[in-house]
């Protein structure tokens, strides 16, 4: 079937890459120049995968001007196995508790994954509030005694972002930025271990980025996996036994392009600020048709989440979407509805394709539907 319209990819995660680098990705894989095969059979103990590591490291240092006290990890397991290594780290077998937030899908599946390594506080939930919003900072009883501080910064699947730093000083700050890791700048000497996976803004899926501090590493209590040690994976630069060299090379690629083509986070949040600007003003003038679920002053720039008036609408606009090349629009499974991922590779273009089939959806609408919508304010 030949395809007529270019498709603008949406989805959540794995989520779109610029086109340049799935250009130069799909070259690699027939030959890299420098080496004369295939990428997927070049040794990870080559040279020149060394040198990706290092290339990759060297670009994320320089974007967010990165101490020389801090390490940057490419490691597998995504955020899932980052859950257990964490609080492996800083409690396993030792008569201390950490404090986390709850603010959503990926918060909570977080919560039984530290339970299993020691004590923790969970200081606020939203699910009361149907994860519709964050908490303040009076709604957060801190204690200087954590060991850690843990949080995610931006919630993919209800479209919440944390657009202020938590925590207090001198308790270790940690942060899962796996939907939101490069997209803004940040001043990473507020945290102690970050880590994110890549299939949002960075590249493909099955690489995750760690960035600790070197004194978390005097933390590490001996007997853990080594998959869960940090030391070994500092150690061996991120080459302690065979990682993904197909997604780091896609990663350093991405990297290159943020550096180079887009200008570095700065100009990255522009980009990312005006899109989000674009959509929610769509969903804000549309009369309560369509209805963004988080409230207005935590609206994510990442994820946006809303929904149609009825299930029944919300059907016929992803099919309807599809049909236009507008993909990965559907809501998580857990909670249904609409979802625009705007992460950084993310076009423009593609985010006004998409407020144009929204305006022209609505407008086809059956009148009946349309006039019983109302303005719906999200939580303020």
């Amino acid at each position: 079937m030949t395809r007529t319209l270019r498709p603008h990819n949406f989805s959540a995660g794995p989520g779109e890459l610029p086109p340049g680098v799935l250009e130069a990705a799909s070259r690699a894989l027939i030959e890299v120049p420098e080496v004369g095969l295939p990428l997927l059979g070049i040794s990870h103990r080559s040279k020149w995968f060394g040198d990706v590591v290092a290339e990759a490291e060297a670009i994320v240092r320089d974007l967010l001007d990165l101490p020389k006290n801090y390490h940057v990890l490419f490691l597998q397991g995504g955020a899932t196995l980052q859950f257990s290594a964490v609080a492996a780290t800083f409690l396993r077998d030792r008569n201390r508790f950490a404090d986390y937030l709850e603010t959503g899908y990926w918060s909570r599946k977080c919560l039984p994954e530290a339970r299993k390594e020691g004590r923790i506080r969970v200081l606020w939930s939203g699910e009361a509030d149907g994860y519709s919003r964050l908490p303040s900072d009076v709604e957060l009883d801190l204690s200087p005694d954590a060991a850690y501080f843990h949080y995610i910064s931006n919630e993919t699947v209800e479209g919440l972002q944390f657009h202020r730093l938590l925590g207090l000083e001198g308790v270790r700050r940690v942060c899962d930025m796996s939907s939101d890791f490069l997209s803004r700048p940040i001043d990473v000497q507020k945290f102690d271990l970050i880590y994110a996976h890549a299939q949002k803004n960075l590249g493909p899926a099955g690489v995750t980025v760690v960035i600790l501090r070197d004194d978390v590493l005097e933390e590490v209590p001996e007997g853990l996996p080594s998959m869960m040690d940090y030391r070994p994976h500092v150690e061996m630069r991120s080459i302690f036994n065979t990682p993904p060299t197909f997604g780091i090379y896609v990663v350093l690629l991405v990297l290159r392009w943020l550096r180079d083509e887009v200008g570095g986070l700065v100009a990255m949040n522009r980009i990312n600020e005006t899109k989000a600007a674009r959509l929610y003003a769509m969903l804000d003038r549309s009369d309560g048709f369509y209805r963004g679920r988080a409230a207005r002053i935590d609206r994510s720039l990442m994820n946006v989440s809303f929904n149609l008036p009825t299930p029944e609408l919300e059907r016929s606009f992803l099919q309807e979407a599809q049909g236009q090349g507008l993909f990965g629009l559907e809501g998580h499974r857990s909670c249904g509805g609409v979802r625009a991922s705007l992460y950084n590779a993310v076009s423009l273009e593609s985010v006004d394709r998409l407020c144009r089939f929204m305006a022209e959806f609505r407008d086809a609408a059956d009148p009946s539907v349309v006039d019983q919508t109302r303005p719906v304010e999200a939580v303020v």
